[in-house]
């Protein structure tokens, strides 16, 4: 299976450095012209199915890669493929995270693995919501080309699971806004053959 993988394009919350989580925040106008980008890269690629985060940013980044296919692929939603919750904390910048409550921020900083934010998730929880979900796509696209269309730290915890990197360093791995990875599915074994492209994304095209 080949197996493409993009974050939704820019917020206004990314501008501003918000953590966003499982808040529905929109794509703002740079990330709209991001997508369309994207869409444009991949509108040679043959994708019989494309996943979707079900977060609003998400969605219209997958629809608008979808719409330019000659074939429209299988759409798919799927809760799994969210970002990390950051619980109430969300909407809220590192500064400020760190100001509400900052023994609990330093422990998390320090072990996200098993430590959560207030009434969020541990590292742990996402790997195991999408490790499932990649087993699933696993299974039910063998030969096929796939598009995940995610957030960054899903898809950070992605790379290090398939990769064999310790899941306390899945932050080494940089995702960028409408950036497409790719890798090629194997039934024992993951090869990445491109990781965080940006080369199409320009504001004058």
């Amino acid at each position: 299976m080949k197996l493409y993988l993009t974050r939704h394009g820019q917020t206004d919350w990314n501008i501003a450095r918000r953590y966003q989580g499982h808040s529905n925040t929109e794509l703002n106008q740079v990330g709209i012209r991001q997508t369309e980008q994207l869409a444009k890269r991949l509108s040679t690629e043959t994708i019989h199915a494309i996943y979707s985060s079900d977060l609003a940013r998400a969605i219209k980044t997958a629809k608008t890669i979808a719409h330019i296919q000659e074939q429209a692929p299988a759409f798919h939603t799927d809760s799994r493929w969210r970002e990390l919750s950051f619980g109430d904390w969300e909407g809220m910048t590192y500064e400020e995270m760190s100001a509400h409550s900052p023994e609990l921020f330093d422990a998390w900083m320090k072990d996200s693995l098993t430590v959560s934010t207030p009434n969020g998730e541990t590292l742990a929880q996402l790997a195991e919501r999408v490790k499932t979900a990649f087993n699933e796509i696993k299974s039910q696209h063998k030969d096929q080309t796939v598009l995940v269309v995610s957030h960054s730290g899903a898809l950070q915890t992605l790379f290090a699971l398939t990769l064999g990197v310790d899941l306390s360093r899945y932050w080494q791995f940089r995702v960028s806004q409408a950036s497409l990875s790719e890798l090629k599915v194997y039934e024992d074994s993951v090869v990445l053959n491109l990781f965080n492209d940006v080369s199409y994304l320009t504001m004058d095209d």
